[in-house]
This record gives C-alpha cells, sequence and structure tokens, in this order.
C-alpha cells in the first residue's frame, strides 16, 4: 500500500503574505532550518533531480527546493554558512535536510569546502553512462540557446576539432567521472560516498531508492506504488499524498542521432577513464 507522507507543515505562509508564523501549539515543535544531512552532489543531467523528487516521498526527508550552488560558485560561498543555512527547509528534528546541486561534483572546491562545513555529511552522487550524459549535456544547453535565440551548433561540430575528438569541451570534462572522484576521495572516505545507478533509477526507481534509505539510515517507506509508468512521457512518475506528478517536461528530451563514428571516438575516448573510475570506487556499471 503507498506510504502517505503527512507532515504537519513547522510553518504556514499566507498565500498574501510572505511571512512565515509558527503554529502556536501548546508544544511548538523545535523547527528549524538545519544545515543538510546529505547533499546530492551531482552529476549534471545524470538525474538529480529525479532522485531528488523521489527521495522527497520519504516523510522523514525534507528537500531544498532550489539549486543552491553554495560550495561551487565562490560569489555564494562568500555570503558564509548562515546565508546557505537560511535556504534550506524547515525541518524537524527526526527528518534528514538534503539538497542538492550537480555543479558540486565537478567543482574542484567544493569536496574541501563540504568538508570544512561537516567531514561525516553522507554524499549521494548519481550517475549514467558517461557518453549518453555528454549528449543530453548538449541537448539541454542546445534547447536553452533556442529558447534564448542564440545561434546553436550540431553535436559533431562541438564533439571534434580537427578531425579529432575535442576533449576540452566542457560536456566531455565533466563525464570523466574518475578525475572528479579522485578530488572527493582525497577529502572523504568512499563509505560516505553513495553512488546510485542513475540507468537503473530510469528504469525502475525501487530498488535504487531502498538502497539510499539504507545508506541515509532512513526507515523503508518507500514502495512500488509510488510509482507508475507514464506511457506518454516513456518513464516513471510520482504518486504520493494523494497526488501524481511527473518531472518538468525538460527532463527525458529525446537526444539527436550522433554521427556514429564520432560516438566510437566519443565512448572509446571515455573508456579508459571509466575502467579508472570502477577501481576507485570498487564496483563497476553497464556503460557501453
Amino acid at each position: 500500500s503507498t506510504f502517505i507522507k503527512i507532515v504537519f507543515p513547522c510553518f504556514v505562509t499566507g498565500s498574501s503574505a510572505t511571512l512565515q508564523v509558527q503554529f502556536n501549539t501548546p508544544n511548538p515543535s523545535p523547527c528549524f532550518k538545519r544545515a543538510p544531512h546529505s547533499i546530492i552532489i551531482g552529476v549534471r543531467k545524470g538525474g538529480t533531480r529525479a532522485l531528488l523528487e523521489m527521495l522527497d516521498i520519504h516523510p522523514e526527508v525534507a528537500a531544498a527546493a532550489t539549486e543552491v550552488h553554495f560550495f561551487d560558485w565562490d560569489e555564494n560561498y562568500a555570503k558564509g554558512f548562515e546565508w546557505y543555512r537560511e535556504l534550506m527547509p524547515y525541518s524537524y528534528p527526526h527528518q534528514i535536510t538534503v539538497e542538492k546541486t550537480p555543479g558540486y561534483f565537478t567543482s574542484a572546491l567544493a569536496p574541501e569546502r563540504i568538508c570544512a562545513m561537516n567531514s561525516s555529511i553522507k554524499l549521494l552522487l548519481i550517475l549514467r553512462d558517461p557518453a549518453e550524459r555528454v549528449i543530453s549535456d548538449y541537448t539541454q544547453v542546445y534547447f536553452n540557446r533556442l529558447e534564448n535565440h542564440k545561434p546553436v551548433q550540431a553535436i559533431e561540430n562541438l564533439l571534434v576539432r580537427n578531425g579529432a575528438l575535442n576533449v576540452r569541451y566542457k560536456a566531455i570534462q565533466r563525464s570523466l567521472y574518475d578525475v572528479h572522484m579522485r578530488n572527493w576521495l582525497r577529502h572523504f572516505p568512499l563509505r560516505q560516498i553513495h553512488i546510485v545507478d542513475g540507468d537503473a533509477l530510469i528504469r525502475d526507481p525501487l530498488p535504487e531508492l531502498q538502497k539510499v534509505e539504507r545508506f541515509l539510515n532512513l526507515p523503508p517507506r518507500i514502495v512500488s506504488s509510488n510509482f507508475y509508468f507514464n506511457q506518454t512521457k516513456g518513464f516513471y512518475c510520482i504518486r504520493s499524498d494523494g497526488r501524481e506528478r511527473c518531472l518538468h517536461e525538460s527532463k527525458g528530451r529525446p537526444h539527436p542521432a550522433v554521427n556514429s563514428t564520432v560516438l566510437q571516438q566519443l565512448r572509446s575516448y571515455l573508456q579508459e577513464h571509466n575502467r579508472t573510475f570502477f577501481r576507485l570506487v570498487k564496483r563497476t556499471f553497464d556503460w557501453q
């Protein structure tokens, strides 16, 4: 049976007022904005939004509404820790606060900064086939540029320069999981970083979320009836609180067809990086 997430909000917001008023109860709950107990650090286009929304089904999870970019953007980090905490949701003591900013994984400074805040924090990293991630990254930028009436390029023109793979292309750099993981492992032990298989999450969300529940020491509350397959969209949507919701239409966009020779070049280049990554994390993934 579906578990209904009933969270009596610590604070209520009037529709016309921006003031947040604490419930006037005889035993007011100790509701505060707390620093995150867990952070989804990436990867961009890996399924971070899906993971956060699905995890938010759990009654003991309080999810931050927006990507905060505190640890990867210097101008935000300079605003200080209190500024960061203010952006977190209100939560009860029995809940864990989770924020997600996919830019953290590929940031040179984020691991050290997060470690300085809380060296025992639990980190969630959702990854998918790195070549598919490159194409998804391109697709997002392509549509963003179209919407802003900016010129766009075919993916092959970005992937290849002077007949060779353009390894300096940012989307490729972001898919070098081993390079970024090394930086995180300088500051955190592997046992504090749980890797979610993003490809598996799309195919069948429940087993991946059950692993996350165990990693975060949450009681098992997410069940199969919390998900239903949307034939139109071609992926799973969420059913909780008596509501059904799917991810934003910008998610799950069809990828462009990529020249097979170029795609093979990309996959070959990533292969060695993948092997190094598998050794680092002591597990393998079913990536082409």
